[in-house]
């Protein structure tokens, strides 16, 4: 269904034509960042809600590929299933975000503490660039992504670098329990203390972030009951 200014596709064949159609597009997933999509009159937006589904999941290989549209909390349902999940703390899932919009955002949450962002999980990439073209970077499996590690460019891009139609990325297992700690800190310098001492204590916090309208550190434990 295509609107003077909306398209809506289904496939990875129908982005690129969707791609070839106008001069100028960006693609929009769920609509969970509506200020990172406001663009001018004579842009024209490319729907990628209905381009969803896991193509494919390996849990004995730690990777699973998703179309651009799936939503977050339907990757993370499904890895849970196995014992599994995205270690970076993916924001808005509950909102209802894309994986292919929270690549194109680079949005990570505090589990990126310990683990790493998301430009650090993704092995491979299938995208339509500025010539309408369905290319292929990276691997479907970690031991398969070798050479220049390209698909990390896409992370933060906003579209500007190609399209996503396809994402893989690898996981780990989920942990056992977690437990959050709240430690009150009543002025800067003691959260910037509090922060210090924590990264390089030597327990291994899972995260550590600070609570929204509040003075205090947020440390998150994770592991064995």
């Amino acid at each position: 269904m295509n609107t003077d200014k909306n398209i809506l596709v289904t496939t990875p064949e129908e982005l690129a034509e969707a791609v070839q159609s106008a001069p100028r597009v960006l693609a929009v997933g769920a609509g969970t960042k509506p200020r990172l999509s406001a663009v001018a009159s004579d842009v024209v937006k490319i729907s990628t809600v209905k381009l969803s589904g896991i193509v494919e999941y390996e849990p004995s290989e730690f990777t699973f590929t998703a179309l651009a549209g799936t939503s977050l909390k339907d990757i993370a349902a499904a890895l849970a299933e196995r014992g599994q999940y995205l270690p970076f703390d993916p924001l808005l899932v509950d909102a209802g975000a894309t994986i292919g919009g929270t690549v194109a955002a680079g949005l990570g949450g505090p589990g990126r503490f310990r683990f790493g962002g998301l430009r650090d999980f993704i092995v491979g990439v299938r995208f339509v660039d500025g010539s309408g073209r369905l290319m292929r970077m990276g691997g479907k499996v970690v031991k398969n992504a070798a050479g220049f590690d390209l698909p990390k460019f896409f992370v933060g891009s906003l579209g500007r670098l190609g399209v996503l139609a396809e994402i893989t990325f690898k996981v780990f297992p989920r942990p056992a329990s977690a437990l959050t700690l709240r430690l009150e800190a009543g002025t800067p310098d003691a959260v910037v203390r509090i922060l210090t001492e924590a990264a390089n204590s030597r327990f291994e916090f899972d995260a550590l972030d600070l609570p929204p309208g509040g003075p205090g550190v947020l440390a998150r434990l994770a592991g064995p009951a």
